[in-house]
């Protein structure tokens, strides 16, 4: 797999030691600074697990790894995905979520690579009207360079489905959460801000909704799809636990003990989704997936693994970039 020591990768690696001990992992990732090896740092010396440094954008390096570990699948987790950062920094996005994944698909085309597994985002629809579900056969309408990019990769993976019958399926998550998240994204960042006594900024009036989704239950979506998903398919990947984030910021301040005089509103990011709702009935009709993990319980959770790992958190700090 590509992306291993980032957030959903090294979940989904926890995940495929423990439930399917026969397979053989190879961890090849950039080491950008998102990506973090102390995520891995109990399953490093595995007989089942493999970790090669390199870029998914370097065609030499991609190569190399898939003839040398003989590799017969990839899930491609491999991607920058902070939105303020591709507002930033546009084109470090497109070398690694669009020329990256076009580098993967050539490597499944010319190695008979069984399955690909792109993983992708419900940012690539766009806004959605209240009360509004987006399917897999919706337009798309991407707003951020982040979202643009996915949305390139999934079109371009979906032609090579349709012009050399290269393998690959694609994944259209929710907002995740969990342990071992970056602390740039929203729920790690009010933590740790939360812990260090510093303001919880909030962009525009907090009133944007997402839909939030444990990494664990994605991780057993992203495998049924690895193993069951059939070729040139997309699955939509939801959990329909909707919520403000600034409903989300008073959770976090709640649990911490904190006043909402800590929160500090601050100026909109430029076209800021207002609201993102997918329809996923077809993942749980096909592949018979659903979420298992209550949201109130999981998000408890996640606070209180930030809570309990500021050794992991606090070495992170100096490359996040507050709002």
């Amino acid at each position: 797999m590509t992306g291993g020591a980032g957030f959903i990768g090294a979940n989904f690696i926890h995940y495929l030691l423990e439930n399917h001990s026969g397979d053989q992992i190879v961890n090849f990732d950039a080491l950008t600074y998102a990506g973090n090896l102390a995520n891995l740092a109990d399953v490093k010396n595995s007989a089942h697990y493999h970790f090669v440094e390199g870029n998914i954008a370097d065609k030499d390096a991609v190569t190399k790894t898939i003839q040398q570990y003989q590799i017969d699948t990839i899930v491609n987790f491999a991607a920058e995905s902070h939105v303020d950062r591709s507002i930033r920094h546009p084109d470090e996005f497109v070398r690694s979520n669009f020329v990256g994944v076009s580098t993967l698909l050539d490597a499944v085309k010319q190695f008979d690579v069984r399955k690909l597994v792109q993983i992708s985002t419900d940012e690539v629809y766009g806004s959605s009207q209240s009360g509004s579900q987006f399917d897999e056969s919706a337009t798309l309408n991407p707003s951020s360079p982040y979202s643009a990019t996915k949305a390139g990769a999934d079109l371009l993976a979906l032609s090579y489905f349709k012009t050399y019958g290269t393998p690959v399926c694609i994944t259209r998550s929710a907002n995740n959460y969990g342990p071992f998240q970056f602390p740039e994204k929203l729920i790690p960042l009010m933590v740790t801000n939360g812990m260090r006594d510093k303001q919880l900024p909030v962009y525009g009036d907090g009133k944007n909704v997402r839909d939030w989704l444990h990494v664990a239950d994605n991780c057993r979506a992203i495998d049924a799809v690895l193993r069951k998903g059939q070729p040139g398919n997309v699955y939509n990947i939801a959990a329909h636990n909707y919520a403000e984030n600034i409903q989300i910021v008073e959770k976090i301040l709640k649990r911490l003990g904190l006043p909402e005089s800590k929160i500090d509103y601050v100026t909109d990011r430029p076209a800021n989704d207002l609201r993102y709702s997918i329809d996923d009935s077809k993942i749980r009709r096909e592949l018979g997936w659903q979420p298992k993990i209550d949201f109130d319980e999981g998000i408890s959770q996640t606070i209180d693994w930030y809570l309990h790992h500021e050794d992991w958190w606090r070495p992170l700090l100096q490359n996040v970039q507050n709002r």
